[in-house]
């Protein structure tokens, strides 16, 4: 169980963190988003004991990581695109020294060795140096090195950055097989809101350092006040030139005959007599669905409708 409490972290005059509070049951996967530099990452290098706050405190397990540090560092798999894996070396070694870093004992270092390399495919690669890995495969061993101790808070900043989307999805079912059948809290970041709506339990929207809201995903989409409508409009150019110059941050995507927009029932009827009055002729109009997205617009403010 991961319990943060109040922190506050300044750099100057820049308030980094203004009073995070954050709970994480076990078993419970919990994703921070938010825009870039919005304090996600400066959160999460907090609670691994890279960052001091000015402020606050957070229990690890029980474990403060105020006056308890080491004991921190014990109890979590952390991950983050700051620290890389030396590249003169291979992703066994690695599996190997930080295993004994550990104190993992060697039969039992071998048998998790051997699961989480065929899990993330890194078996044929084993033996190769780091350096000449591609960026998805790094970022698998980076992974797996991660887990060598069997942690029960996984802390992972951006953990899908440079995976295909095979690898998305493994790391998808990784996590939540860590959480749901293991008990295993998880805490991760993230810019990437679809993956996220289908990868955790409860989200917390995080904004100038602050949180915004924290909820279970399902609840936070439902109450979203906007919904996704998708347009069939001729001329397509003219109607998507149109929407992007009046509507930037409500164009979710333009594709073939269609563009969809992240927009209220009552906005529709002003889109429309705009997309009209520039002589764009509607085709098509029909509500496709609420997002994960959707909310953190609207909780962030992104996005005013044409007047």
């Amino acid at each position: 169980m991961l319990e943060v409490k109040d922190l506050h972290v300044n750099y100057g005059a820049v308030h980094a963190l203004n009073g995070i509070s954050l709970h994480v049951d076990d078993g419970e996967i919990v994703s921070l988003i938010g825009a870039n530099g919005a304090g996600k990452t400066t959160t999460l290098r907090m609670l691994a004991t890279l960052i001091r706050p000015d402020s606050g405190d957070a229990l690890v397990d029980g474990a403060s990581i105020l006056s308890q540090p080491e004991d921190v560092r014990t109890k979590i798999g952390f991950l983050t695109s700051e620290l890389k894996l030396e590249e003169f070396f291979t992703p066994n070694y690695l599996f190997d020294f930080f295993s004994e870093l550990h104190q993992v004992p060697p039969a039992l270092r071998d048998q998790r060795k051997k699961t989480l390399f065929q899990r993330f495919g890194i078996q044929q690669f084993a033996e190769v140096k780091v350096a000449n890995l591609s960026t998805g495969m790094k970022q698998k061993a980076s992974l797996a090195i991660s887990l060598v101790h069997d942690p029960q808070i996984v802390i992972f900043d951006e953990p899908t950055n440079g995976l295909d989307p095979a690898g998305i999805q493994e790391m998808r079912n990784l996590l939540r097989h860590l959480a749901h059948n293991a008990g295993v809290s998880v805490l991760v970041s993230s810019h990437i809101l679809q993956e996220m709506q289908l990868m955790c339990d409860t989200v917390g929207i995080i904004s100038n350092g602050a949180l915004l809201q924290v909820a279970d995903v399902e609840e936070l989409i439902s109450r979203s006040k906007s919904n996704t409508y998708r347009y069939i409009l001729r001329p397509l150019d003219r109607a998507a030139e149109l929407l992007r110059t009046y509507l930037p941050d409500r164009v979710l995507e333009i594709t073939g005959d269609h563009v969809d927009l992240r927009i209220t029932e009552e906005e529709i009827a002003t889109v429309n007599r705009r997309l009209m009055e520039n002589d764009v002729v509607i085709l098509g109009l029909t509500p496709v669905g609420q997002s994960l997205e959707q909310s953190f617009m609207e909780l962030t403010g992104g996005g005013n409708i044409i007047g």
